[in-house]
């Protein structure tokens, strides 16, 4: 008897042609497809002109489902799993289903593809060598503050998701919790018509999230620096000073230029006025 499989399949997150050519013949070919929500799952075979059997597998049935798609596979059908957009099981469904499947011995197979969290970083410009994915924060505030909390001195680059109606109040608390001055970069609506990237402080895109409406419409992935040590927080803040002097004193006397720096940056003005000096 044919051996039993479980296909985890990524789909597109948005741009339909992002689907790849294996993930449409392994929907084409098994014998069910288990998806988070079939009306989603059935709209993207029919774009495809894929016939499929189909069956719901979400977070309030997945528990009960393990044993018969455990038996199914023990009986030689092929199968396969998908999320409504992305790839399985991140931050979607059927941890459950592939954790019990893989400990009982089943056969399952990844079937690799878009994924907004990798292609956030791909385009973020923060450090990738090593990251930390917290998916989506709480949605009570109390309960999100003291999470981001919890992530305050993490030196990796944090990837969260968040949805457009809590935007505005995730990113709020980054600045208040993380600093205004962690630096942010927001992706709403990756892959898609309207996609858009925004990059700054935290400070600076709370601001810019009041005035630019658009802003909080969509899907997003937010994306936060890590906490930087000391010795690269002073580097990167002479660089920053050097910057900021270099424009003031295009128009202004060496000392006034300092003095204005050393307010915007918090370094001494002695040090600032030595840097000016040395860049007039």
């Amino acid at each position: 008897m044919k051996q039993g499989i479980l296909y985890c399949v990524a789909t597109p997150i948005g741009n339909l042609a992002d689907m790849t050519e294996r993930a449409k013949r392994i929907l084409a070919e098994v014998d069910k497809i288990y998806a988070e929500d079939t009306r989603v799952t059935r709209g993207l075979l029919a774009h495809f002109g894929i016939q499929g059997s189909l069956a719901s597998l979400h977070d309030y049935n997945e528990a009960g489902r393990v044993a018969s798609i455990q038996a199914e596979l023990e009986q030689g059908m092929q199968l396969a799993l998908v999320s409504d957009a992305g790839t399985p099981l991140i931050s979607d469904p059927g941890y459950k289903l592939v954790h019990a499947l893989g400990s009982a011995g089943c056969k399952i197979v990844p079937v690799p593809g878009a994924s907004a969290l990798i292609a956030a970083l791909s385009v973020a410009g923060l450090p990738t060598d090593r990251f930390v994915f917290e998916g989506f924060l709480p949605a009570k505030a109390v309960s999100r503050r003291k999470w981001l909390e919890s992530l305050q001195e993490e030196p990796r680059t944090l990837v969260f998701y968040e949805s457009s109606h809590r935007i505005a109040e995730m990113l709020a608390d980054v600045a208040t919790t993380l600093g205004e001055e962690r630096q942010v970069v927001v992706l709403r609506e990756l892959t898609k018509l309207f996609e858009s990237i925004y990059r700054g402080s935290a400070g600076e895109l709370v601001t810019q999230l009041s005035i630019d409406t658009n802003m909080s419409r969509g899907e997003f992935v937010v994306v936060v620096a890590g906490k930087v040590a000391n010795e690269d927080q002073e580097q990167l803040s002479a660089l920053r000073a050097d910057s900021i002097l270099a424009v003031l004193l295009e128009e202004l006397p060496v000392k006034q230029a300092a003095a204005i720096a050393a307010r915007l940056t918090g370094l001494p003005k002695n040090q600032l006025y030595k840097q000016a000096l040395a860049l007039s």
